[in-house]
């Protein structure tokens, strides 16, 4: 085995893009790109991508930052769908040799990618990443990447989230994104080496399974992986073995119970984590190194309790839009991800409810790594369509293998409030589409649990959960006072069940509620209810909030929200992430402190 390991934390302290499959070799390739407005939708025609045609976009735009953004240096909230990006790039001298993979993190919605002329990828889909091997369209100098992005901004039936299909934000409506909005990176690989990874933790047994994922192995060669695992620096298990095939799974015990005991499981109160560093040899030769890490955690549902460790675990949740006021969608930096996760355990939660957005993927590595809960959701689309059933199911596949190692994560929420299926109380087809989700999601992560619809309208579901925003604390005491009251109640006048589905003894959270408009900022707005001064907020929180504790039923609540988002001011912190009252005194509240 090597001796000097990284480990997932130092490398991803430099801002590596991907942190849960990790190289030390890689090249940021954000910053300053050219850029185009391509209103007439001429660009492919005349060939902007070619190397022949290089006269020099007339605009330029700092990557990652969508166009919409301040931080992008041009900030036009307007409709542009379809836009262009070009650079020039150095491949370092070093990584001779190596094949060049070019990545990008997420490019909202379709993307097309030249390297000096050639097509080399396209992807569609705005929230999640691709790559392309590049080597065969690189020069010896002067290598030119070209990006075409493709928004489709007034249709209803793409998956956006939160995105406006109106130039202009409103109610709970906020800016698109359009275009590059994650990082864009290169990076060296040999010939055959590691694709991807999944780990799987399982508490009960102490053991870890690891399956390992290779691209560009031949029939006829035999390589081997070598796996080590360290937690806290110290070595726990290590093995060796072959590799013949392009898929290999490998369960590892861990050697330190009697050691560490419970004290090593993974939970926000005690994110503890493990490093694993995985090596590809043909021989003695090192063909791949990556480095990743895992926490030994278990979400299960246990004679009716939602449990975390084996143990019933009360949720608190807050909802975290992911909305930056120079950013949009992407946050400014690394330590603006830290203060959010910081700001959320400080008012007392021990989780976010990621709302329409799935979130980059160093939030969640700042999640694993300081404590906080997810319930990671899709941006869902508003109207149901063929189009739009095909490219939300690849879409939410592609979310499930990318994020499937992350411990923080702990529910899956594929639709919420119907949207996409706004039918689904009658049309058997939306019903079936929410069953095929839940399923689908199932055979690719058996590991946590799964949310039919969010809010209600529920079919087949591992959680009730409830959208709820009465004011009136009388009303909550009366409505979660008893399963028989949750069941028989209709909160924003929606059946909790459709198709003939009926309760069968889930855990109940009440996944919205609150959305207490207190307006603290220059931000003019509007939420759920209001209050009119700080000591008014307080008391309005207070009465949402003490009938979640006081409940016999709920084992979770989801608050409305962690921050204002442009117009809508319903936050505890306003959208430049100013506290709204005391730390101290909203924590009380959030904990269940009289």
């Amino acid at each position: 085995m090597t001796t000097e390991k990284a480990t997932a934390a130092s490398i991803a302290r430099a801002d590596y893009p991907r942190p849960q499959f990790m190289r030390k070799a890689w090249s940021c390739l954000n910053g300053e790109w050219e850029f185009q407005f391509d209103d007439a939708c001429i660009g492919e025609e005349e060939k902007w991508y070619s190397t022949e045609r290089l006269t020099a976009f007339s605009r330029k735009i700092q990557v990652p930052f969508a166009f919409q953004s301040p931080l992008s240096g041009i900030g036009d909230p307007s409709f542009h769908d379809i836009v262009w990006y070009r650079r020039s790039f150095e491949v370092p001298a070093d990584w001779k040799g190596k094949r060049i993979v070019l990545h990008f993190g997420a490019v909202d919605y379709s993307a097309k990618v030249w390297v000096n002329g050639n097509l080399v990828a396209t992807h569609e889909g705005g929230h999640t990443p691709f790559q392309a091997d590049i080597t065969s369209a690189l020069a010896d100098n002067d290598n030119w990447v070209v990006v075409r992005a493709e928004d489709f901004s007034r249709d209803v039936s793409l998956p956006r989230g939160k995105q406006y299909w109106k130039e202009q934000s409103a109610s709970i409506f906020y800016t698109r994104t359009t275009g590059i909005w994650q990082s864009v990176w290169l990076e060296p690989v040999s010939r055959v080496h590691l694709s991807r990874i999944r780990l799987t933790p399982d508490i009960d047994r102490n053991e870890i399974r690891v399956r390992a994922f290779l691209e560009g192995l031949r029939s006829s060669e035999e390589l081997t992986l070598e796996v080590s695992v360290t937690y806290q620096g110290k070595l726990v298990a290590e093995d060796r073995y072959g590799i013949r095939q392009n898929e290999a799974m490998r369960t590892i015990g861990l050697n330190d119970f009697f050691e560490h005991g419970m004290g090593r499981l993974w939970s926000p109160e005690h994110p503890h984590l493990y490093d694993i560093h995985l090596r590809l040899l043909r021989g003695e030769e090192s063909l791949d190194e990556v480095v990743s890490y895992f926490g030994m955690r278990k979400v299960s549902i246990e004679g009716g309790k939602l449990c975390l460790n084996n143990h019933p675990y009360f949720q608190r949740l807050v909802l975290d839009q992911g909305y930056f006021p120079d950013g949009v969608l992407t946050p400014p930096s690394d330590e603006a991800i830290q203060k959010d996760i910081e700001l959320a355990k400080a008012l007392g939660f021990n989780g976010v409810r990621k709302h329409q957005k799935t979130e980059d993927p160093r939030f969640l590595y700042w999640c694993d790594r300081m404590g906080l809960l997810v319930w990671s959701e899709a941006a869902n689309a508003y109207a149901y369509s063929e189009s739009y059933v095909r490219r939300f199911t690849r879409e939410w596949q592609e979310i499930i293998e990318r994020d499937y190692n992350h411990p923080c994560i702990v529910t899956w929420v594929p639709l919420n409030e119907s949207w996409g299926v706004p039918n689904v109380q009658v049309d058997e087809r939306q019903q079936q589409h929410g069953l095929a989700m839940v399923h689908l999601t199932k055979s690719l992560d058996g590991s946590r649990p799964v949310v039919y619809n969010d809010g209600w309208e529920h079919m087949t579901t591992d959680l009730l959960t409830i959208h709820d925003y009465e004011s009136r604390q009388e009303v909550l005491e009366a409505r979660y006072a008893s399963v028989e009251s949750v069941t028989g109640s209709m909160p924003s006048n929606r059946r909790l069940f459709v198709g003939g589905a009926a309760y069968e003894g889930q855990p109940i959270l009440v996944s919205e509620f609150g959305g207490i408009a207190f307006k603290k900022s220059e931000w003019e707005g509007w939420g759920y209810s209001g209050a009119e001064n700080e000591e008014e907020f307080l008391q309005k929180l207070e009465a949402v909030v003490r009938p979640m504790f006081d409940s016999p039923v709920v084992q979770g609540y989801c608050y409305t929200q962690l921050t204002d988002v442009e117009q809508e001011i319903n936050g505890l912190l306003t959208y430049d992430r100013q506290p709204k009252a005391p730390l101290e005194a909203i924590r009380r509240i959030m904990e269940g402190r009289r």
